[in-house]
This record gives structure tokens, C-alpha cells and sequence, in this order.
């Protein structure tokens, strides 16, 4: 087949016209990304996408969805990941246009399309082979395709071994050409996935390719490149080096486990010269401490639905024990280690508030918490409560405190720690800063969030992980 290259100014683009007038097939490479940055891609974004709760492996294209319709808010979109392996995947069709950007893997890959019609197939089906044609992507690169509903398309790589692609596809309309009753109810309550959104081939169509398989030699083709003409030296050399860095890369990120973090700004945390007036905590220790310090937390009064002050006290402590700031609990996990052999008491919460984890039930707090003391308001305003506990080195005492007044609820943490011995005072000394300027912050932040989230559910559906 005659090959013809020529200079593209902007980005290089495929343009393929629909037999029947339907929108064309639009393909456009955006960028070269580094050697074997493809493969490497495959592989991190699939474990990523194994973990989203709606993820779903079917037709050879595992995929998750990751923004669902909102049909009620006038939102019919919907973003979808999908990838294709080194096996490639069949040939489909969606009733939906489609419009995704994509990366390649390190062995290229091509793009396969026919825009023939179901009636021009049941007439005959060499009438799919006959509107086929391929675009081909070069290794390693960004790029993006478009093209009308109804188009049958076949995502494959050019050289056996590697991956054909990740993408991430977003369907302009989710409702756009579906006649099923069915479907369309499914879309319309927001749960459809790609593959109930997928029409496969034609048992008469797939009988005669397999019969007649189509040559890529044969097929009509459109080859993309960023590196050089395709085909010239430069290209096939750089093509080479690509499929090599792509396995090596591939080598190297088997060993990885998926991770990722969603940090969150909170509110903000400020520091107050001493405990707030009446704070239990004031009458505490007052034979002498080494440390004394008070956090506060303002939210809206809006924010909290009619709460009381004690309701939201205890959605608080359930926030300190089950929305940790991993910091705080790694210090944790290294400070027990250290002071085991000391026969320390040890706790897998920051201190501040550890004695939320004490056996002792004889003074509890809203039929759950263990606390030293506690004070309620009759007129549901005001609420605190008492922990501490004693130990070999030092004895420390934490008050925990809601307060309603006109528009603001003020949320307080506030600990005073006295040191029994030397070893205390210089233990003190050593941990004085990261308490102060990170932990007991931090913990009340990350508490107070928590409480929030059981008030609104629906504004958080992701696990923020902060500070």
C-alpha cells in the first residue's frame, strides 16, 4: 500500500467521515511522553482503577466509573477509566457519542473503526470489513478520539506484549441514542456501566472474520507520529528503545502497591492563651504542671441541624477514635515501641485523648466514653468532659468541649500535663513542640471533620486523609 507523510503544524489528527453522514471518527496525538512511560501508566492507573467500588472487568476492558449522571440536576454526563491489555479487545459499538483521551502503551497502538450501518451488515456482512479503517498511534503518547454512536471500534497494541492504552472516557450524553426500555431505565438511575452500554458484533459479521480474517496490511490506515515521519528510521529506532523502557519500567512498578491520599484543608485550628471560662480542666492539676496548652474550632451553628452541644460532643470522641491523622498514629506506634521496655503506659491514640480506649465503665459519657468527669447544660449549649490517666513519668488531664452561642459552635481541646519525675520532665521537654503545633491540632481537627460527615453523609463520600 502507497504511503504518503506530510508536515502537520498543530497537532497531528486523523479524520475519518462516517459512510452514512454520521459524525466522523476524530483522532488527535498530543504529546510524546517518556520512554516507557505507557506501560508504566497501564500498570499504576490499573491498580488504581481494581480499587474503585464500582470497577467491573467485562469484554476485555476493565473499567470504573468515576462521575456518575445527576439526571435530577440537569448533569446527563458521566466520566468513565477504562483499559485495554495486550490482547486488545473485541469489536463493539455504544448507542452514545464518545469522546476520551487516552495514553498508548510503550509498543504503540492501533485504533480500529468501521462506521457500517446494522443494515448494511445483515445485507452482507463483508459490508464492515469494507467501511474498516485503522489510525495508529505511536508508542508512549497522549491523545485523544472522538466519534458519533453507533461506530464499531477495536482498541489494540502494535506490537504483541505490551498494552494498548489507559484512557479516561467521558460520555457527552448518557441517554443519547438509547432505544432499550430497559437500558434507558438503567442510565436513568445513574448505574450503568460501560459494558451495559456496549453492543458487540453480530454473530454473522464475527462468523466472516473468522472465516475471512481482515489483514492489517489491507485496511486503510492513518499513522500518527510526533517523533518522525512514520516508518522513517528515526521513528522505528525510537519505537525500539520505547518497547525495551516500557518492559524494564513494567519490571520495576510490579513490585508497587497502589496508594493514594486525599488531603483536605479543614477548618481552621487556632490556639487560645489559657482553657476557656468554666473549662473543667481549670481545676486540674493545680499543685503544678510543666505543660498547658488550649485548641479551639469554630463551625457555623448552620452546620449543625439543631444538634445539641452533647450530641455533637460525642459524635467528637467517636471522631478522635475513628478518624486518626496517620502522623499522629505513626508517632504513636513509635513512641510505644520506645518506652515498652520502660514499662510505660502505651495507647494507640495520641495522648490527649487516649483514655478513650480505658476498661473502666464507671463514668461514661453518652453510654459509651470512659471519662474522669463530665458537664452537660441542661439547655443542650454547653458540654465537656474530663480525660487523663497517671503514669510512671507524668500524669495528664484533657477536656474535651462543646459551646452553642448565636451563630458559632466552639470546639475545644485543651491538656495540662504534670511530670512526676526528672525522666518526665525531660520527656516533656522532647515532645512539648510536636504536641503543641501538630498533634493536638491536628487531632481535633481531623474529629471535628468526622463529626461533620455523620451530619452530612452525602457531601463526603471519599476517606479524606489529613495532616
Amino acid at each position: 500500500m502507497h504511503t504518503i507523510s506530510r508536515p502537520a503544524s498543530g497537532f497531528p489528527t486523523a479524520r475519518i467521515e462516517h459512510r452514512d453522514g454520521g459524525l466522523p471518527v476524530e483522532v488527535s496525538l498530543v504529546a510524546q511522553l517518556g520512554h516507557g512511560a505507557g506501560d508504566d501508566l497501564f500498570r499504576q492507573t490499573g491498580r488504581h482503577q481494581r480499587g474503585q467500588a464500582s470497577f467491573i472487568d467485562a469484554l476485555d476492558e476493565p473499567s470504573a466509573r468515576i462521575a456518575a449522571t445527576d439526571f435530577a440536576r440537569g448533569e446527563s454526563t458521566a466520566l468513565f477509566s477504562f483499559a485495554v491489555g495486550p490482547e486488545g479487545h473485541p469489536f463493539h459499538r455504544h448507542a452514545g457519542h464518545r469522546v476520551f483521551t487516552a495514553v498508548s502503551g510503550s509498543g504503540g497502538t492501533r485504533l480500529c473503526f468501521s462506521s457500517a450501518s446494522h443494515a448494511s451488515m445483515e445485507a452482507s456482512p463483508t459490508a464492515f470489513v469494507d467501511a474498516l479503517q485503522h489510525v495508529e498511534i505511536p508508542p508512549d503518547c497522549l491523545f485523544t478520539v472522538r466519534f458519533g454512536g453507533g461506530t464499531w471500534h477495536r482498541f489494540m497494541p502494535l506490537k504483541p506484549g505490551h498494552p494498548a492504552l489507559f484512557a479516561l472516557s467521558c460520555h457527552t450524553d448518557e441517554r443519547g441514542g438509547i432505544d432499550d426500555p430497559a437500558l434507558a431505565v438503567l442510565v436513568a438511575s445513574g448505574k450503568a456501566d460501560i459494558p451495559s452500554l456496549t453492543e458487540l458484533l453480530p454473530d454473522t459479521v464475527l462468523a466472516h472474520l473468522q472465516a475471512h480474517p481482515a489483514r492489517a496490511e489491507t485496511i486503510p490506515t492513518i499513522a500518527l507520529s510526533l517523533d518522525g515521519p512514520p516508518g522513517a528510521l528515526k521513528a522505528l529506532a525510537c519505537s525500539v528503545v520505547r518497547r525495551s523502557a516500557g518492559r524494564l519500567r513494567g519490571l520495576a512498578e510490579a513490585w508497587r502497591t497502589a496508594s493514594g491520599f486525599i488531603a483536605r484543608r479543614g477548618h481552621a485550628v487556632t490556639e487560645l492563651a489559657a482553657a476557656p471560662a468554666g473549662s473543667l480542666l481549670s481545676s486540674q492539676l493545680n499543685d503544678g504542671f510543666e505543660h498547658e496548652d488550649s485548641f479551639e474550632l469554630v463551625l457555623h451553628a448552620s452546620n449543625l441541624r439543631g444538634q445539641l452541644a452533647s450530641d455533637l460532643l460525642a459524635d467528637v470522641l467517636e471522631g478522635f477514635l475513628s478518624n486518626r491523622p496517620s502522623g499522629v498514629s505513626g508517632l504513636m506506634r513509635l513512641r510505644n515501641v520506645l518506652v515498652r521496655p520502660l514499662r510505660l503506659r502505651t495507647s494507640p491514640l495520641g495522648c490527649p485523648v487516649s483514655s478513650l480506649l480505658s476498661p473502666d465503665r464507671d463514668n461514661l459519657f453518652a453510654g459509651r466514653y470512659p471519662v474522669l468527669d463530665q458537664a452537660i447544660d441542661p439547655r443542650g449549649l454547653h458540654a465537656q468532659v474530663l480525660l487523663g490517666a497517671d503514669d510512671r513519668h507524668l500524669r495528664f488531664r484533657s477536656c474535651v468541649g462543646v459551646r452553642i452561642a448565636g451563630n458559632e459552635a466552639r470546639i475545644t481541646l485543651g491538656t495540662r500535663v504534670q511530670a512526676r519525675n526528672r525522666f518526665g520532665r525531660c520527656y516533656m521537654a522532647c515532645i512539648e513542640g510536636v504536641h503543641r503545633r501538630y498533634v493536638s491540632p491536628a487531632m481535633l481537627c481531623l474529629a471535628v471533620e468526622h463529626a461533620q460527615r455523620r451530619l452530612h453523609p452525602a457531601t463526603d463520600r471519599a476517606t479524606a486523609v489529613a495532616f
